[in-house]
């Protein structure tokens, strides 16, 4: 099995209050949100993003440490599964020049508002089935995205990201440590099915053969 690493230590952190965010979801909200149409994307806040628009202050920091950690370079091929529009994937393509990138994901609406210059890079398709031959590409990014899925399907999701990549993958998931974590993870949630504490996952990782690097997304 991969290693516990932060690979998003740069990215900006809300300073949205998880307490009062977690007050004002309904499960009619999070039914909402798992549409993953534009309500959830571009609608209003309690049920998504509440406008998910590009800024490069988001993903810019971040791609230097992919960079570093997997040793990217021109010609190296990356698949972002989840890709929402593309924002990563643009900055990755903009700050590694000559890298392959590729993404996918279940929202309709997410694909066909993708960012212009990342719209032939990306198509709608299942985690659970990824549409490309084994070992298409050398790494596989998926940032809390499998966590959506029920605990099988998510299975074979990260079954699906271990066939597909050749050198390693990283991911991310809904996870806790302590009651009050939980607590908190359980009244932010959204769109995740599978929330589990973060020895749970690791042994699940095991338990599915998934050898790719991973982290939390804990509130």
């Amino acid at each position: 099995m991969g290693r516990e690493i932060d690979l998003l230590v740069n990215y900006p952190r809300t300073k949205r209050s998880v307490d009062e965010r977690g007050a004002s979801k309904t499960e009619a909200d999070r039914a909402i949100a798992r549409k993953f149409g534009r309500e959830f994307f571009d609608g209003d806040r309690s049920q998504g993003y509440g406008g998910f628009n590009y800024m490069a202050r988001f993903w810019q920091p971040v791609v230097p440490t992919f960079r570093e950690h997997f040793a990217l370079k021109a010609g190296d091929a990356v698949l972002d599964v989840g890709c929402a529009k593309g924002f990563m994937m643009h900055d990755m393509a903009e700050l590694i020049p000559g890298l392959v990138v590729k993404g996918i994901d279940v929202s309709e609406y997410a694909i066909a508002n993708a960012m212009p210059d990342m719209k032939p890079h990306v198509q709608v398709a299942d985690a659970r089935k990824l549409p490309f031959p084994d070992k298409s590409f050398d790494i596989v990014i998926s940032v809390n995205t499998i966590h959506n899925l029920e605990r099988e399907e998510c299975a074979q999701s990260l079954r699906e990201i271990e066939r597909v990549a050749r050198r390693g993958a990283f991911i991310t998931v809904d996870a806790y440590r302590n009651a009050d974590e939980q607590r908190r993870m359980e009244a932010w949630n959204l769109t995740a099915k599978t929330m589990m504490h973060v020895d749970e996952w690791k042994a699940f990782f095991a338990s599915v053969g998934y050898t790719g690097d991973y982290y939390w997304f804990i509130p």
